[in-house]
């Protein structure tokens, strides 16, 4: 029986995970993702049976009652880096004995939902629009670091977007995997297409300041690719790695976003946060009584 070690799984004096600050108690089967911790208070208000909150750093979660579903509503913070703690320790909460430090007998799946926000790609897709994450595709690289990330990825997707896209071999190798089919059955009125998760917010998603990009036909070359009638309709910087290490550990991940940028006409909405509150009622009764997860 492997027993992991103190500096592998770091866990606090109380009992809570290193990062994360929660103890396996503590965690519900649904959980919802968001990057803004200050969001999971505001959100905390369509909960019921509020069991507790906890901050550390960026790391903010509640567990209470949505309906009749237990929930754990968590912050990420911003880029993939993040969502490789938050999703290694939310396994080792569902998965790990910490007493023994041991695997428990009986593996136990996450639903897991990232409700972010995005630009879109592509000219037609308007803001306020929400984008459900048929694929999440990264370009950050992180999922190349774990074994197995061959047998989740798309293969055939990742080597005809390399050779449309003429993909430098100064960056990292994209991967492409499918978010949870049945989470996406929740929100199959939702625009879906292929979220690419970029591992910065400017030169990544091809925003021009001071510094010019090393590809200056990068934006178009995002938006004229297809594949199998899908095409990449918005960037963000978190989905590839829900998605890729959901499947790697064996939860149900998915990700849908609000759309606050309009790359193509320059449109921006920076009076987001109302109507993300507003919505994220919607789209918790559609996720939290999936009766397909």
């Amino acid at each position: 029986m492997k027993i992991i070690e103190p500096s592998e799984l770091v866990i606090n004096s109380d009992g809570s995970v290193f990062h994360l600050h929660l103890r396996p108690e503590q965690l519900a089967e649904k959980v919802l993702l968001v990057g803004d911790p200050d969001r999971v208070i505001l959100l905390r208000d369509l909960l019921t049976d509020v069991e507790f909150v906890s901050h550390n750093r960026e790391f903010v979660a509640v567990t209470g009652s949505f309906g009749r579903k237990r929930l754990t509503i968590l912050s990420t913070g911003i880029g993939t880096d993040n969502i490789d703690i938050v999703m290694n320790e939310l396994d080792a909460l569902a998965n790990i004995d910490f007493e023994t430090r041991t695997f428990r007998e009986k593996h136990r799946s996450l639903d897991i939902l990232r409700l972010g926000t995005s630009g879109a790609i592509q000219s037609d897709i308007s803001t306020g629009t929400f984008v459900f994450s048929r694929y999440s595709a990264g370009i950050d690289g992180l999922l190349n670091w774990y074994e197995g990330r061959d047998k989740v990825c798309d293969k055939e997707m990742e080597k005809a977007f390399m050779e449309h896209m003429q993909w430098s071999p100064l960056l990292a190798t994209p991967y492409f995997v499918k978010n949870s089919e049945e989470t996406g059955k929740c929100f199959k009125d939702a625009m879906q297409g292929i979220t690419l998760s970029a591992p910065g917010f400017y030169g990544p998603q091809g925003r021009v300041i001071r510094l010019q990009l090393s590809d200056p036909d990068y934006l178009q070359k995002l938006s004229s690719f297809h594949y199998n009638n899908l095409r990449i309709t918005n960037f963000e910087m978190e989905g590839s790695a829900i998605a890729g290490l959901s499947r790697l550990m064996g939860h149900r991940g998915a990700t849908i976003c609000m759309i606050i940028a309009q790359r193509s006409s320059k449109d921006m909405n920076v009076d987001y946060k109302g109507l993300m509150v507003e919505k994220t009622a919607e789209i918790l009764e559609k996720f939290c009584n999936n009766n397909g997860s």
